[in-house]
């Protein structure tokens, strides 16, 4: 357009030095048409977010801690010493009758159903929440009651008691896979508990795995996300959702320009399921999957490095029954093509359960295609199939056989005890006082990258295999630990008097 806009400049100066005879007629042809608009209108958004406002809310929740101790360490006196009976009674008497302190904390959501008072936020947001507060648009603040929450997705449903003069809407659900890296998006949220913000930005990236679970599959945007957006929504131009706003990446705290927001295809079944059952049921296939790289593909006589590799088959699982063994490379579930490891876990997931599933896979050069009968995830969990160990206060997964604490490596937990991205594994975050792992030297930031030559990237495959070895009356177990940069195998006995938790069933 400015390009157009000089011509006319140029244009129209040459006719100022013409010869008066041809003036007229040049004059008329310079002005036979109207002038361009210098730029295209800036767009607004106006209202399209106040359509869209009511239907989003600030979400707080409040839970009680106790209140921490205010005193500096103080030395342990030596046996005898005369003023060990002081200090005794002063250390019995610190910290009695300390009150519990109310703690809250800020996060979005928005509605789903206005008739029956539905909202969804992050499942971080009210994890740990023993009361929630939901607040609308208009400053209409009412209480909310968790009806049940999904960490795999990090997302949970709320509830309210809908008033007749509430004045309130639900969003409509979009189709997430339609967007294009470079479409605009807007978002709504709470950020600092500011209240309703509105911020715009396109999508950066699709598919984003940033290590948060097993059905990452993110939508990466360049709007202001901040602290209190989680759990809010994000839209598209035609005011559809198509993302719940979950995580950023900043080295600061604040916004970056690095938001990461869940798809609506991948919430929608979730929420509904929980809507539903007050739970996910998920389907399951019963392997234990890993990345096919290149080389893995050339020694399997592959072409493309694609699909899961079956690193292992659980026992009277579906995968087993129907003859997958460990070492095939899953291609296809009900002609979705694997072009990626971390597609399977999705397509299972959401493949209805009891279904028999087609599943395509390679084995001895040549593939193969059986029907396996797909499982509950959530009834292996509770069955003891598989393991779901309980979490720490840390929010790790405790093996309490070996006095171990474990999580995923996340760009958080690497930043935590400051890891490479180099290293993989499952970082311990926690070793138990005189546990086998104590005393065989294991620190917290180690990084377990085998256990029994297996290489592990999941605290629960740690315990599976812990699990099995005490079923099968084993008495220790192998690890594969990187303590600093150094690399060594370390035994640890199992604790045989100790039981393995008791898989716990889905929330």
């Amino acid at each position: 357009m400015q390009k157009t806009l000089r011509n006319i400049g140029l244009f129209t100066s040459l006719t100022i030095t013409l010869l008066p005879a041809a003036a007229g007629s040049l004059s008329h042809q310079a002005y036979a048409k109207e002038p361009q608009p210098a730029s295209p209108p800036v767009p607004s958004f106006a209202d399209l977010a106040e359509e869209l406002l009511p239907s989003v809310v600030n979400v707080s929740t409040t839970q009680k801690v106790d209140v921490p101790e205010d005193f500096p360490e103080i030395p342990q006196f030596p046996e005898g010493s005369p003023y060990q009976d002081f200090f005794d009674e002063f250390m019995q008497k610190r910290g009695r009758n300390l009150p519990m302190a109310p703690v809250t904390s800020l996060g979005s959501g928005f509605v789903v159903d206005a008739e029956n008072g539905y909202i969804v936020t992050n499942n971080h947001v009210v994890s740990e929440a023993e009361e929630v507060r939901v607040t609308f648009h208009d400053d209409v603040t009412v209480p909310a009651e968790i009806i049940g929450r999904d960490e795999k997705t990090d997302i949970a449903v709320l509830k309210i008691d809908v008033k007749k003069d509430m004045k309130i809407s639900a969003t409509t659900y979009g189709d997430s896979d339609k967007m294009r890296v470079g479409d605009w998006i807007l978002a709504i949220g709470n950020p600092f508990g500011l209240g309703g913000t509105v911020t715009t930005g396109i999508i950066s990236a699709r598919a984003r795995d940033i290590n948060s679970g097993p059905y990452d599959d993110f939508l990466q945007t360049d709007a202001s996300i901040n602290r209190g957006n989680s759990g809010g929504p994000m839209f598209n131009m035609n005011g559809d959702l198509i993302g719940i706003n979950t995580a950023i990446f900043s080295p600061s705290g604040g916004s970056v320009g690095i938001g990461f927001a869940i798809p609506s295809n991948l919430a929608k079944p979730v929420i509904n399921q929980i809507i539903k059952y007050g739970h996910t049921r998920r389907g399951w296939l019963g392997v234990r999957i890993q990345t096919v790289t290149d080389e893995i593909a050339e020694s399997l006589g592959l072409e493309k490095a694609e699909g899961a590799l079956v690193a292992s088959v659980t026992e009277e699982g579906p995968a087993e029954k129907a003859g997958i063994e460990s070492g095939d490379v899953i291609l296809s579930i009900n002609g979705q093509k694997i072009t990626e490891m971390r597609m399977l876990p999705r397509i299972v997931a959401e493949t209805d359960i009891g279904a028999m599933a087609d599943v395509v896979y390679w084995r001895d050069g040549k593939t193969h295609t059986v029907k396996a009968e797909v499982g509950e995830l959530e009834k292996a969990e509770e069955d003891g199939l598989i393991a779901k160990g309980p979490k720490s206060d840390g929010g790790g997964l405790e093996i309490a056989p070996v006095g171990l604490v474990l999580k995923k490596l996340t760009p958080e937990t690497r930043s935590e005890f400051n890891l490479p991205p180099t290293i993989s594994g499952v970082v311990v975050s926690e070793v138990k006082n005189l546990s086998e792992a104590a005393k065989k030297g294991i620190s917290e930031g180690d990084v377990i990258i085998e256990i029994n030559q297996q290489p592990v990237t999941e605290p629960e495959a740690i315990e599976e295999v812990i699990q099995k070895a005490l079923k099968n009356n084993r008495k220790s177990i192998l690890l594969l630990v990187n303590s600093n940069g150094d690399v060594q195998f370390i035994a640890l006995r199992l604790d045989q008097e100790e039981p393995a938790p008791v898989p716990q069933g889905q929330e």
